[in-house]
């Protein structure tokens, strides 16, 4: 079975061009992952597809280094279907794959430098999307023998950045009041009115925003490094947040409080959200990683 992954752009913008988006969540069994191709024609325009996928199954029990190393040899390894193609370069191989806190850092072959372009950028986000699925990590590094391609215009690369699209996708705007960190270590309002793309959702918007970096001086990402929202809904007033287990760990008690005011005051500016509740691997929980997780959790202005 394969999976299309649509990107609604033409190709020759696929370097030019980016906006975030959420990962669709699947409902799969707990070892089975993705591994991401390219369809064989790239010519289409706007509305084509540019990724697919082809299901792997890793054995159980890996730890997420060992779980990483397995998913790239999958993507060397190149498609089972004639109708995919890989990203990656003839020749190359993996030297080393590891995993740092929540970022996975992976350096191949000499063979990799040969990219450039949108080959480049199709190469670089067939590997972080295939990594950024399992749970333990949030962004990806790839280096080639030990370097840094020093054409590139970033060197670390996170599943929100992958749906590349042009300002002709942007299908509405929503205003929403989105909480950084003040240089005395206060959330302050900064006000901004956010693209909405086809497929979007506000609350997406907002995350995606959050987890970007602020448009005012002096203001800092409320959220610690590595932390990631895995998924983000909306039923009536309220919107659930859920939260990964494996990035909360090891993070103190106030830094996980302000990340979860943070998006609590953001998600409550929207004139569509009464309540934030947040969930752990889509179970409620009271506590986890340091920080209060029973809700619901309100905005001031919105607190009844």
């Amino acid at each position: 079975m394969r999976r299309r992954i649509p990107l609604i752009c033409c190709a020759a913008a696929l370097a030019l061009l980016c906006a975030a988006c959420a990962p669709v969540e699947r409902e799969t069994p707990e070892n089975s992952y993705q591994l991401y191709f390219r369809g064989s024609d790239l010519t289409a325009s706007s509305g084509g597809d540019v990724f697919e996928t082809e299901p792997v199954d890793l054995p159980e029990g890996l730890d997420a280094q060992s779980a990483a190393e397995a998913l790239l040899e999958g993507l060397l390894a190149g498609p089972r279907s004639e109708l995919l193609r890989s990203t990656l370069p003839s020749g190359v191989t993996l030297v080393s794959a590891e995993v740092e806190g929540s970022r996975a850092l992976v350096d191949f072959s000499a063979a990799y430098s040969t990219l450039s372009g949108v080959r480049l950028t199709l190469a670089d986000y067939a590997v972080t999307l295939t990594l950024t699925q399992l749970p333990e990590i949030a962004s990806v590094k790839i280096t080639v023998q030990g370097q840094e391609l020093a054409y590139r215009d970033k060197q670390v690369f996170t599943a929100r950045d992958v749906l590349l699209s042009s300002e002709e996708d942007v299908v509405g705007t929503v205003e929403a009041s989105l909480y950084f960190l003040s240089e005395t270590g206060e959330l302050t309002e900064e006000r901004r009115t956010l693209d909405l793309y086809e497929g979007d959702t506000q609350a997406a918007a907002v995350i995606r925003a959050l987890e970007g970096a602020p448009e005012t001086k002096g203001l800092a990402t409320a959220l610690p490094e590595g932390f990631r929202v895995r998924s983000v809904w909306q039923e009536e007033d309220t919107c659930y947040v859920n939260l990964s287990s494996a990035l909360l760990e090891g993070l103190g008690e106030a830094s996980v409080d302000t990340a979860l005011r943070s998006l609590s005051e953001s998600l409550c500016s929207l004139d569509t959200v009464e309540e934030v509740r947040f969930l752990v691997d889509g179970e409620f929980d009271e506590q986890y990683g340091g920080g209060e997780l029973s809700g619901p959790h309100t905005a001031p202005a919105k607190a009844k």
